[in-house]
């Protein structure tokens, strides 16, 4: 969990797209006013540094993570607002929510989602356990083969994503039920190859009554 970030309830909105991504070496720059790769007269280097003044006033936090040839996924988490009653479609949503027992690995390498997802899940009535990575993931798998449900993100840095573990954990485990979860959509993530057309994709951001329509649907298939 990132030290500058106040315990609470957060809104948090993803903004993505399937560019050609970021340099390592220039992420930590992003944020910087006037810090721009374009060329003289088509970009202040304003954007970005106006977007985090907004957040960090607004007593929020911002994440970037970017991958050469794939794209870049901006992560903007603002403190929900309070006193606010819920709409009708949302309470019909609400009532309509189905939750279970079964023990689910949520892999997350966002500690602050990761966090959230869980006490989601954990609310719908489940047993979870939780990973940060790929590896982390396996060994879970292998400690525990009661694990019904492996529920990850596809864009994970390191060694291994989302698609590469549910491979390998399905090797080790046939017939493993998965579900995915990204920030990118369906098309972005399937155009550079790191899922197949047609598996089990949440989007983020999503509603507690998606989410546990998908982790139904998921372990019914």
């Amino acid at each position: 969990m990132n030290s500058e970030v106040t315990v609470g309830h957060y809104v948090m909105v993803t903004v993505s797209d399937s560019g050609t991504g970021i340099p390592p070496h220039l992420l930590e720059k992003v944020f910087d006013p006037f810090f721009t790769t374009k060329g003289v007269g088509k970009g202040t280097g304003l954007g970005l540094s106006m977007v985090f003044g907004f957040v960090k006033q607004s007593g929020g936090h911002i994440t970037i993570y970017s991958e050469e040839g794939h794209g870049t996924s901006v992560k903007i988490y603002l403190p929900r607002a309070t006193g606010l009653t819920q709409t009708a479609a949302e309470a019909q949503a609400s009532s309509n929510i189905v939750g279970g027992n079964e023990l689910i690995l949520i892999v997350e390498d966002d500690a602050m989602v990761r966090k959230y997802v869980r006490t989601q899940v954990t609310g719908l009535g489940y047993a979870t356990l939780e990973a940060a990575n790929g590896a982390e993931g396996l060994e879970a798998i292998d400690a525990k083969p009661q694990i019904d449900l492996l529920f990850t993100d596809v864009i994970m840095p390191g060694a291994m994503n989302g698609r590469q573990l549910v491979d390998e954990a399905q090797k080790r485990r046939p017939g493993l039920k998965t579900l995915f979860t990204s920030g990118y959509t369906e098309n972005a993530i399937v155009h550079h190859g790191r899922l197949d057309s047609g598996v089990l994709l949440l989007e983020k951001p999503y509603r507690k009554s998606e989410l546990a329509g998908m982790i139904r649907t998921a372990l019914g298939g």
